[in-house]
C-alpha cells in the first residue's frame, strides 16, 4: 500500500464521474457515426476483464514494463470512452509505476471496483440505449 502522499490523488480522483456521456457524444460527432463510437464503447467493455487481469499480472510479477504497457493502455482508452475516473485511476497509477512502485496497493483495488463500476455505467447509461 502507498503511505499518505501518493494516495491523496487517488482520493481525488474518486471525485470525477464514472463515465462523462459527452465525450462519446463528441466521438460520435467527430466519426460522423455513432455506431462506430457504440462499436467502440462494446469493445471497450468486452476487453475490460483482459486489461484488468494483464494490469493485475504484471503487477504481481512485478514486470514494470508490462505494468506501464498495461496501465497505459487502460488510461488510453479509459479517456477515449469519457471513463474519466478510471482513466485518473490508471495515470496515478501509472506514476507509481514509473517511481518504481509495482505494488499497485490501495489504487490497483480501485481500479478493480470503479472499472467494474464503470463497466455497468456504460452498460446501462449508453450502451443499452444503442441497440
Amino acid at each position: 500500500m502507498w503511505g499518505g502522499t501518493k494516495a491523496a490523488p487517488a482520493r481525488d480522483v474518486q471525485t470525477l464521474p464514472l463515465v462523462d456521456p459527452a465525450v462519446l457524444q463528441d466521438l460520435e460527432d467527430q466519426l460522423g457515426r455513432s455506431d462506430l463510437a457504440t462499436n467502440f464503447a462494446k469493445d471497450y467493455v468486452g476487453l475490460w476483464e483482459q486489461r484488468e487481469h494483464r494490469l493485475a499480472v504484471s503487477l504481481a510479477d512485478a514486470d514494470r514494463d508490462a505494468a506501464l504497457e498495461s496501465v497505459i493502455s487502460l488510461k488510453v482508452s479509459s479517456t477515449m470512452v469519457g471513463a474519466r475516473r478510471l482513466a485518473g485511476l490508471a495515470q496515478v497509477l501509472e506514476s507509481a509505476v514509473r517511481g518504481g512502485d509495482l505494488s499497485g496497493g490501495l489504487v490497483r483495488e480501485l481500479i478493480s471496483v470503479q472499472g467494474r463500476a464503470t463497466i455497468e455505467e456504460l452498460r446501462v447509461q449508453y450502451l443499452q440505449h444503442r441497440v
